[in-house]
């Protein structure tokens, strides 16, 4: 399933790394792209997206 999220707190490529490292740790074929311009991020996961928002918020990356 693919999930788009908006991350305002996303601003650069440190939170990218974080950002993926999560939505993999959760699963590890996740598949994460990101966007610090527009602070959006695309997961092609097999996650539920409330488990995926839930861990991004627990590293301050509360979805929008």
């Amino acid at each position: 399933m693919t999930i788009e999220l908006t991350l305002p707190t996303m601003t650069c490529g440190h939170c990218v790394k974080t950002v993926t490292a999560t939505a993999q740790r959760l699963d590890p074929a996740a598949q994460v792209q990101a966007d610090v311009a527009t602070h959006r991020v695309t997961v092609q996961t097999s996650v539920a997206r409330d488990a995926l928002v839930k861990a991004l918020a627990d590293e301050g990356y509360a979805a929008a």
